[in-house]
């Protein structure tokens, strides 16, 4: 099991590198982790739900998804809540308190979901949550080291040196656990090491001789290194040329499925930044609204801080508007929620663009989809993730054939596009196609999925210069 520190000391990072390298060297491998709290997530091919990380881990394992990657997924709907996702279906939404004392009742569905795992892989990489630090929560915890009990689990602690302070991280960490936690870490491994590691090894000698447990490894600082982000906004600001088509996102504040633009912001032909603070925004060719998982009081949001009128004056200057899920909600005229299930029930009048309505459903949408664009061989794939059902005259005339049913509006004047498709501009074709409608013409030929094996391969070749493949046979208990 790989903990951290810290959040983002890189475990979801490593675990992935780690899958990687155990099935290139052809054992069978699975990810696994116990509670994720992230908005990304992903379709299972057994029609559940669960943290996109595990998704990206599992295509390094080389096998598809299921919902026992994840058994227990937190959605976060505001500063106190969460909708409780438990094999992939959703449960109900909880507060804090009410879910930290319902969280033993959890533990038997998160170790039957390991213990399946166990029996059909050879190897199972465990990634923990946050840190295993947090004593205000470790009476009940099911997402390191309370799993790592119960589960008989030995564990390898990351920390991130790149934030500075490592080895008061790794310390303090061990410092915090019990007798019987303490002796079930087998070492710790260092990530994101820029510089000469002559500088850091009394550091390491020290950090060995104060703990007692081994420094298994430090891992250079990968520069430009792409693997679809856990929950926080991964992708970083690129320089592209004056003539990229300039995209913006609006970061709303329950924004979800951010992963959806990780294709189109590494396209060559894309300048594409991500905005919270409207007061930032200075003009762009296309705003796409993201996935949401508090539409109605996001769109509220939206009105408040000013990007509506900045949407309505994007448009009067001939800019592109998109919307994906959540966002493509947005563009209707009305989101309605008469079962409370985002929120305090009632409708929401929104922006009114595309000539439909939506009502919030208890039972989500949760499917895998692949399909073409009308009339044309170009390819369509992706995922619906989402609790609404859309109806009105706009879908009387939709851009995609799908199988089982129809996706995509446009409006009219062709300035509006929408869609309820997750990962929409993974596929080449459509990502060209898109990207014709927006404005670029001949746009470059880009393999977002090939670029994403390439990044895995990079990623799992630096670790294993580091971490010995045989170093990890012996971590797991392997000959």
């Amino acid at each position: 099991m790989v903990q951290g520190t810290t959040s983002d000391a890189g475990k979801s990072i490593l675990v992935t590198a780690i899958c990687r390298i155990i099935k290139r060297h052809g054992l069978s491998v699975a990810p696994f982790k116990p509670q994720n709290m992230a908005l990304n997530s992903a379709v299972t091919q057994d029609g559940g739900e669960i943290g996109r990380a595990q998704a990206v881990q599992a295509k390094a394992c080389g096998i598809a998804p299921t919902t026992d990657m994840n058994p227990v997924l937190l959605k976060p709907n505001s500063d106190t809540g969460a909708q409780v996702i438990i094999h992939g279906k959703a449960l109900s939404n909880m507060d804090a308190q009410y879910y930290h004392s319902h969280k033993p009742k959890l533990l038997k569905s998160v170790l039957e979901s390991h213990q399946r795992l166990s029996e059909q892989y050879q190897a199972v990489i465990v990634e923990g949550a946050g840190s295993p630090a947090e004593v205000n929560l470790r009476d009940r915890d099911i997402a390191n080291m309370g799993f790592a009990e119960a589960a008989d689990c030995p564990v390898i602690i990351v920390a991130d040196i790149d934030r500075g302070g490592v080895f008061a991280h790794l310390t303090g960490t061990l410092d915090c656990l019990s007798d019987s936690e303490k002796n079930r870490v087998q070492g710790f491994i260092i990530n994101r090491f820029r510089g000469d590691i002559k500088l850091l090894e009394s550091g390491l000698d020290w950090l060995e001789e104060k703990t007692g447990k081994p420094v298994l490894a430090v891992i250079p600082y990968i520069e430009n290194l792409h693997i679809e982000a856990e929950d926080a906004i991964g992708i970083k600001v690129q320089n592209k040329s004056q003539q990229a088509l300039k995209v913006c996102v609006p970061v709303l504040p329950r924004i979800s499925n951010h992963t959806d633009f990780d294709a189109l912001a590494l396209h060559p032909d894309v300048d594409l930044f991500f905005i919270k603070d409207v007061r930032k925004f200075e003009g762009c060719d296309l705003i796409i609204l993201p996935g949401s998982k508090s539409v109605r009081s996001d769109f509220d949001w939206l009105v408040k801080s000013g990007w509506q009128a900045v949407i309505e004056k994007h448009l009067r200057y001939g800019g592109k508007v998109m919307g994906i899920c959540g966002g493509f909600q947005m563009l209707g005229k009305t989101i309605h929620d008469p079962n409370a299930i985002e929120g305090i029930a009632g409708s929401s009048h929104t922006l009114g663009y595309l000539d439909f309505e939506t009502t919030l459903e208890e039972h989500k949408q949760l499917v895998n989809v692949s399909g073409h664009v009308k009339s044309s061989d170009i390819k369509i794939s992706g995922y619906e993730i989402h609790a609404g059902k859309s109806e009105g005259t706009a879908f009387d005339h939709c851009l995609f054939n799908l199988e089982g049913h129809e996706d995509g509006l446009i409006s009219d004047d062709k300035q509006i596009l929408g869609s309820y498709i997750h990962g929409i501009f993974d596929e080449q074709s459509m990502m060209q196609y898109l990207l014709s409608w927006a404005g670029v013409k001949n746009a470059e030929a880009f393999d977002y999925d090939e670029l994403q094996e390439f990044e895995i391969n990079r990623l799992a070749d630096e670790v294993e210069k580091a971490l010995s493949y045989e170093k990890l046979k012996s971590l797991l208990s392997m000959s």
